[in-house]
């Protein structure tokens, strides 16, 4: 990449932490399987003077759903997980749903299928979303924070079948709503595989791909190397911020009971750029193959169809053009896009800003990290991007 690029780039990132659109970060830029631009900019930790440093873990929230969809995947290739089969063969309660309509609740005209977990077409919802649904939501996952701190907090696969019992928002398949369908299918994979969901993880993915800093928890070790979370003080500044969101553990002290396939990974840019270029290599990295090509192939294609694309550009109206499926998003039409975009792009964000991309077109990686809370696809991610891109 160009000096005059890294410099452009730079100068934005600079820009974005002096006015408060994030504490610090890191933009990592890969091209034809090698390392084209690396950047960091503002603090790690503001009030201890500590510097963004790139062996800094990030809570990578939703950038967590794009390695459990590999992880479903993998299953998948091996026959283990048959994609048609409803959830309820893995959990029971997921045999007799509801649908919330005009009101009133109705049977489910089918049962959720393991591919509607990973195409966001189940009709779970999430926390804080409207209706009964979301009102069965906010219980559940208000039970899963008041047990965080007992002995018998709430574990991955009860979480799961809590969410079974409630009502959906739509007929399964019938439209597309961003919900706890990921979290769901860790349970479905743990089921299919007889294993712990981080057992699974680590396993299949993290030690065969050397992602040594990835996991559901930071050990104590390496606890100095968390980078703080920040939000927005209403005047224009940051504060830290210290609560707990989704169940996730903010501290990320201690091995969690529910490992969420949603939300619950902790990374570094380099362990992730890891997961990322296996991928990009459909399925291989270092002479360790993880995948089958066809496998990322069927990943990374999308499969939504047009009422279902509708309901995610309304669900995601920063990302137009865009298809989704497998927990990916992957870029279909490039001149409806807020950015510029080859067709076939795939990768997913988190709700503190960390960002993923995947170019085959242009055989390229971008991944940006930081962590402010509600920012998912940030304005600065775009004006990155459409640098890099332009080149």
């Amino acid at each position: 990449m160009k000096d005059e690029t890294g410099n452009k780039l730079k100068g934005l990132m600079d820009k974005a932490v002096a006015e408060k659109e994030l504490a610090g970060g890191c933009l990592l830029v890969r091209c034809h399987g090698e390392e084209c631009c690396y950047l960091e900019a503002g603090m790690a930790d503001v009030e201890e003077g500590k510097p963004i440093e790139r062996d800094q873990i990030y809570r990578l929230y939703s950038m967590s759903k794009p390695v459990t969809g590999a992880a479903a995947m993998k299953l998948f290739e091996e026959g283990a997980l048959d994609l048609g089969q409803p959830v309820s063969a893995y959990l029971p309660s997921f045999q007799d749903s509801l649908v919330e309509q005009d009101g009133r609740l109705v049977k489910a005209d089918r049962q959720i299928q393991v591919q509607d977990l990973l195409n966001m077409t189940s009709g779970l919802v999430y926390n804080g979303d409207a209706g009964l649904p979301g009102r069965h939501a906010d219980a559940v996952f208000g039970e899963l924070m008041e047990r965080l701190w007992t002995d018998h907090p709430m574990t991955t696969r009860e979480l799961a079948v809590r969410l079974g019992e409630g009502p959906l928002l739509f007929q399964p398949g019938s439209s597309w709503k961003y919900g706890s369908s990921a979290d769901v299918l860790g349970a479905v994979i743990e089921a299919a595989s007889g294993m712990s969901f981080g057992a699974y993880l680590e396993k299949n993915f993290f030690e065969p791909l050397g992602m040594k800093d990835t996991g559901f928890f930071v050990p104590e070790e390496k606890r100095d190397r968390l980078v703080t979370v920040y939000q927005a003080d209403g005047n224009g500044g940051l504060v830290p911020y210290l609560e707990n969101h989704l169940g996730i553990i903010n501290a990320m002290d201690r091995k969690p009971a529910f490992e969420s396939g949603g939300a619950g990974l902790v990374s570094t840019v380099d362990d992730y750029a890891r997961f990322a270029q296996m991928l990009l290599n459909r399925g291989e990295l270092d002479g360790v193959r993880v995948l089958k090509p066809r496998t990322v192939d069927y990943m990374t294609s999308g499969t939504l169809n047009g009422t279902q694309r509708e309901a995610f550009v309304r669900n995601f109206p920063t990302m137009p053009g865009y298809d989704y499926g497998n927990l990916v998003r992957v870029m279909r039409e490039p001149g409806k896009s807020c950015t510029l975009n080859n067709a076939g792009e795939y990768g997913w964000d988190g709700w503190l800003g960390c960002y993923f991309a995947n170019d085959p077109a242009a055989d390229m990686t971008i991944l940006f990290m930081m962590q402010k809370t509600d920012s998912g696809l940030t304005p600065l991610v775009r004006r990155l991007r459409n640098v890099i891109m332009s080149e």
